[in-house]
């Protein structure tokens, strides 16, 4: 068969080849067992060499998209066709019937069920604040997850951002602005979405945040009552589970394996499912094609909200990464979130979200209710800085920086303390790395012998709540130098051997 497909140019042939197909795969205009002709064949048809169309098949064929049949040839595979379709009438019916059906609406949360006027607040519940990370400066190497290299930033070119958009802001009105953020920032989200993410959205479609925190709360706000299930990946990210409780949310823990979320085991009341499939967190596996797919199912089967942190995508050291779940969400059940605070630093305090249709009247309201709107004047920095260039730059420049320093760190797990972890793989993006305590090995032992050299560990205990604990530690390398690496860690095997 002949394949339409157009090749504009000679930039990125195999990215425009790769990004059609898929789209047609993923639009079911290539239908589930159609067989493709030959990389051979498909590279006479739009005259590129035949390197360009096999790496545009072995593309596909690890993301799950496509499937080979040995002496049989190439075929699309059938997962696809199992995806939602947009549901008929008005955009995100899926979604607006749910809120609907559940009375959760914007105009319904003043009224909360009887059933929960007995129970404490979130807040009176908890013993100490929430923990985030931060180094502790006392220690010669502290692997704290979540931090950034700040020394690598371009300040110099913040400075001049920082600027002009001070001009811009003294020759406006004093006034308030869109609760959704600046315009222009949007504008550059939903590009660099498209361009880097394969998220289409028009710069309307794009809220901006302070943080993804406020993304998770605003969201769960408009689609969570006191008493609502929410599901969440078990380990997980405790922050997100903390904003889920604080509403009232009941916090419902889903295990994980090797292919990510268990679909089978979520709970069936659940109003709302957040996930991070491109990079779980905190043990690193992406998110299978066939899981992905089980997921939208099943929240078009529940009528669920699905939430996707896409925490720190930008960050990918070894083979392709599978695109977003928002990127197959053809019904309007997925609310996609992500950060600056990976890529810039978290003090920037800027996140985004792109939310179903039906749900963005309502968030606007929420977040206008909670805090107007954010830093204007960081946001026309931000929106300068990305338009002309400079995030991409940086984006280059500390994806090699910490390439490095994860090179260096799997080095010594797979090196000389070996004997004592594992790192748990595929572990491919990201700034952390998740290991394992080996068989036999004495958590209290590693822990004594990282207080003697100077070197701080976190246990991956915390992110549990009810999966039996995977004994193990998360080594985040993000504000950690390659020598910093290096000397920890040899000190560390030497006082392990010692003990």
């Amino acid at each position: 068969m002949d394949l339409h497909v157009t090749v504009s140019g000679r930039r990125d042939l195999a990215g425009q080849i790769y990004r059609q197909l898929r789209e047609r795969i993923v639009e079911g205009r290539l239908a589930g067992g159609t067989r493709l002709p030959s990389t051979r064949d498909l590279a006479d048809q739009l005259g590129v060499s035949r390197k360009t169309t096999l790496d545009v098949f072995e593309r596909l064929l690890a993301e799950g998209y496509l499937i080979a049949k040995r002496g049989s040839g190439t075929f699309v595979a059938d997962t696809l066709e199992r995806l939602p379709a947009r549901a008929p009438g008005h955009p995100n019916a899926q979604i607006r019937a749910a809120l609907a059906q559940s009375g959760t609406s914007n105009a319904a949360r003043t009224a909360p069920r009887a059933a929960d006027e007995d129970t404490p607040p979130w807040w009176q519940t908890q013993t100490e604040a929430l923990a985030l990370p931060r180094p502790d400066p006392r220690l010669a190497c502290d692997f704290a997850g979540g931090i950034t290299d700040k020394t690598r930033f371009p300040f110099d070119v913040w400075r001049r951002c920082i600027t002009d958009a001070l001009r811009v802001q003294a020759r406006g009105q004093g006034a308030y602005r869109d609760p959704a953020g600046e315009e222009k920032l949007r504008l550059a989200v939903s590009r660099y979405l498209a361009f880097n993410r394969a998220v289409a959205s028009n710069w309307d479609d794009v809220i901006v945040t302070q943080g993804a925190q406020q993304a998770l709360a605003l969201l769960a706000r408009v689609t969570l009552r006191p008493g609502d299930t929410i599901a969440v990946e078990d380990p997980g990210y405790p922050p997100a589970r903390e904003a889920f409780g604080a509403l009232g949310a009941k916090v419902v823990p889903v295990p994980v394996d090797a292919d990510g979320l268990i679909v089978d085991q979520l709970p069936k009341d659940a109003r709302v499912v957040y996930v991070t499939p491109s990079h779980q967190f905190p043990l690193g596996m992406p998110m299978s094609l066939a899981r992905r797919v089980a997921l939208l199912e099943w929240a078009q089967t529940h009528g669920a909200l699905v939430i996707e942190d896409d925490y720190d995508c930008e960050f990918r050291f070894e083979g392709r990464s599978l695109e977003p779940l928002k990127s197959l969400d053809n019904a309007g059940l997925v609310a996609y979130v992500g950060t600056f605070s990976k890529t810039i630093f978290p003090e920037l305090r800027v996140g985004y979200m792109v939310p179903p249709a039906a749900l963005k009247g309502a968030l606007l309201r929420a977040r206008q209710t909670a805090d107007c709107h954010g830093c204007v004047l960081t946001q026309t920095a931000l929106a300068d800085f990305m338009l002309n260039g400079h995030f991409a730059r940086h984006l280059r420049r500390v994806h090699q920086t910490y390439a490095e320093r994860r090179a260096r760190l799997l080095g010594h797990l797979r090196g000389p303390l070996a004997a004592w972890l594992e790192p748990v793989m595929p572990n491919t993006a990201g700034l952390h790395l998740a290991a394992r305590l080996v068989d036999g090995a004495d958590e209290n032992a590693l822990l004594a012998a990282a207080r003697a050299a100077s070197v701080g560990l976190h246990a991956l205990a915390p992110f549990y709540l009810q999966t039996p604990v995977q004994a193990g530690f998360l080594f985040g390398y993000g504000g950690v130098e390659s020598a910093q690496i290096d000397a920890a860690l040899d000190s560390l095997a030497t006082h392990l051997a010692a003990a």
